[in-house]
This record gives structure tokens, C-alpha cells and sequence, in this order.
């Protein structure tokens, strides 16, 4: 009892942090995303038998209107959606990083108010009609729109946010005066204004994902940096880090990724702001695992959506946008109303 009494104490060990299990959290959403490619391909106005998909991708058949209609319609819009997910969820996550602000997505910066004018332009003063036309005029709208934000804010994330809203307020009215004054221009614009995967083709999808895949290596590049940012200017340069480099690679890889995405399904709602979220709770704090997980969670939403909205409005569809909109809503309120959520 005595030589018990008088025994040193045991040292006290220190639980050893949780980590979380990052690459157990990409394979699961990666699974996720592969049922969601799937289910696009199964799944539509008119349904398709899985060994009709199979023998479309093996052995088509020219006369077979079940290949066709795989091969034709839903190959290009699951890949079309796919890469203007990635480039959604990557935009959003980017936007968020750089201003702080936990309800920051591309259109908060103005991108979408840019490309949303440049079409309308093109299609009154050029006469542009078809989707694949149009889609650099989107671009570059989204481009400049993104440029003006940013020599406005100056760096500053109060002054950016500021700037974008200030950009969509001013566009907006132009906007509808052009959309008022051409009925042309208003039936060719409310089908891509409202966010749709339908009448994509691969064509498309080849043009823009070299701009796409730049802007993920500029994420990628700003992960790192986006930690250090997190904890504030002051801290970051007391760091050795460049704020203003800093954002400035993230700014240009929004532009890509916002860009890319709206020219491709137009300016689709929300999905930037959920994603970001949704890859926080999943992944913690570190942006070097939220970037990959909001990739494939942002590819996987705006399918999900697309299908969704094939099979709700049979024979007809309701564009993905729309339901994107339903889907992000909740979401928006719940950030806007909770601290928990904002703090992510």
C-alpha cells in the first residue's frame, strides 16, 4: 500500500486529435456522384432499361431510338452538368474563402448580372438565336462583371460583396429595359436565364473545360492560402503570406469557374452557396479537403436536380435551376437565420 502510495503518478497522455477521414469522405461522395451519373442516364421523360444503356455504350444500334436518346440527349447533358457542377461547387467555395461571407456565391459578385446582359445584347444587336452561339458572349460578360467587382473592392471582402451587389443592381434594370424592347430577345432569354441542362451538346463541354480545369488548379494553388486567410488579413501577412496575390488567384479563378458554368447552363441558383456548406460539414476547416469535396458534391447536386426534374413534370421537364432554387432555399434561410451554420 505504501510503495503504491508513494508510485510517481502516471504520466498523463493527451488524446490524440480526431482527424477526420478525408479520403473516406471524397470516396463516399464520389459514390454518391457515380449514382446520380447513373440515374441521368436511366431516368428520364421516357425511362431506359439498364441493359439498353449498356448495349448503347457497347454495341449501338442506329435504329434503336433507346440509344439515341442515351447517346444523343443524356451522355452530353450528365456531362455538361457534371463540369458546370465542378465549376459551381469550386466557384462558390473560392467566393466564400476570399470575402468570408457564408452567403457568397457567383452571383454575388455580379457574374451572373454580366453574362446575363452580354446575352441579351447579343441576341438583340446580333440577332444570336442558338445556345452554342451565345455562350462566349456569356463568358465574357461573366468576365468583365467579375474585373469591374474586382477593381472596385480593391482586395477589401466588404468592398467586393459591395461592389457585386452594387453591379447586379445596375445591370438588372438594363437588363429587363432591352428585354422590354425586344420580344425576340425575352423568348430566346428566359429559356437560358432560367438554368437548364437541355440542348447541351459535347461540342460545348469540349470548349470549356480547359477553362474549367484552369480555374481547379488555381483553387487547388489557393487552398493553402484560403487557411491562412480564414484567420484574417492581419494574421495571414503575419504569416508571410501575400493577401493581395492571394486573392488575386482566387479572383481569377472564380472568373473561370463562374464563366465557365454560366455559359454552359446558364445562371443556375444557389448551387454555390449550399455546396460550400454541405463540403464544411463533411470535410472541417481545412480547404485543401473542402475544394475536392465540393467539386463532386456540386457535380452531383446539379444532376440530382436535373433528374429531379424530368421526372416531376412528366411529359414535360422543369429546367434544373428551378429545382436547384427549391433545393438551396432552406439552406439560405438556415444561414441567414442560424450562427451555427454561418460559422462553418
Amino acid at each position: 500500500m505504501l510503495t503504491s502510495a508513494l508510485a510517481p503518478p502516471a504520466p498523463v497522455t493527451e488524446a490524440p486529435p480526431r482527424r477526420r477521414p478525408g479520403v473516406a469522405v471524397v470516396a463516399v461522395c464520389l459514390g454518391l456522384f457515380v449514382l446520380a451519373a447513373v440515374a441521368s442516364l436511366l431516368l428520364g421523360v421516357r425511362g431506359t432499361p439498364p441493359i439498353e444503356v449498356w448495349r448503347a455504350f457497347t454495341d449501338p444500334v442506329a435504329t434503336s431510338g433507346d440509344h439515341r436518346v442515351v447517346l444523343d440527349l443524356r451522355v452530353p447533358r450528365t456531362l455538361v452538368g457534371a463540369l458546370a457542377g465542378v465549376a459551381l461547387g469550386l466557384a462558390g467555395t473560392l467566393i466564400q474563402g476570399v470575402t468570408r461571407n457564408p452567403i457568397a456565391d457567383p452571383g454575388l459578385l455580379g457574374i451572373n448580372a454580366g453574362a446575363s446582359l452580354a446575352v441579351v445584347l447579343a441576341i438583340w444587336l446580333l440577332g444570336v438565336t442558338s445556345p452554342t452561339s451565345f455562350v462566349w458572349f456569356a463568358f465574357a460578360g461573366a468576365a468583365l462583371a467579375a474585373l469591374a467587382v474586382a477593381a472596385i473592392g480593391r482586395g477589401d471582402p466588404v468592398r467586393l460583396a459591395l461592389g457585386g451587389a452594387a453591379l447586379t443592381a445596375l445591370l438588372t434594370p438594363v437588363i429587363t429595359m432591352v428585354l422590354m424592347r425586344s420580344r425576340q430577345a425575352f423568348d430566346e432569354y428566359r429559356f437560358w436565364a432560367v438554368g437548364s441542362l437541355t440542348g447541351r451538346d459535347l461540342d460545348l463541354a469540349g470548349d470549356l473545360w480547359p477553362y474549367v480545369a484552369t480555374g481547379a488548379v488555381l483553387a487547388v494553388v489557393c487552398a493553402h492560402r484560403l487557411n491562412l486567410l480564414a484567420l484574417g488579413d492581419d494574421v495571414a501577412r503575419g504569416l508571410g503570406q501575400r493577401v493581395g496575390t492571394t486573392r488575386a488567384l482566387a479572383g481569377l479563378g472564380i472568373t473561370l469557374l463562374a464563366g465557365a458554368a454560366t455559359s454552359l447552363v446558364g445562371p443556375i441558383a444557389l448551387v454555390g452557396l449550399v455546396v460550400p456548406h454541405a463540403a464544411r460539414r463533411l470535410a472541417g476547416s481545412d480547404y485543401r479537403r473542402i475544394l475536392p469535396v465540393a467539386a463532386v458534391l456540386g457535380a452531383t447536386l446539379l444532376l440530382v436536380a436535373d433528374v429531379i426534374g424530368r421526372l416531376v413534370a412528366r411529359p414535360g421537364e422543369l429546367e434544373a435551376g428551378i429545382v436547384t432554387a427549391f433545393l438551396g432555399a432552406p439552406v439560405l434561410v438556415a444561414v441567414a437565420r442560424g450562427r451555427k451554420v454561418a460559422q462553418l
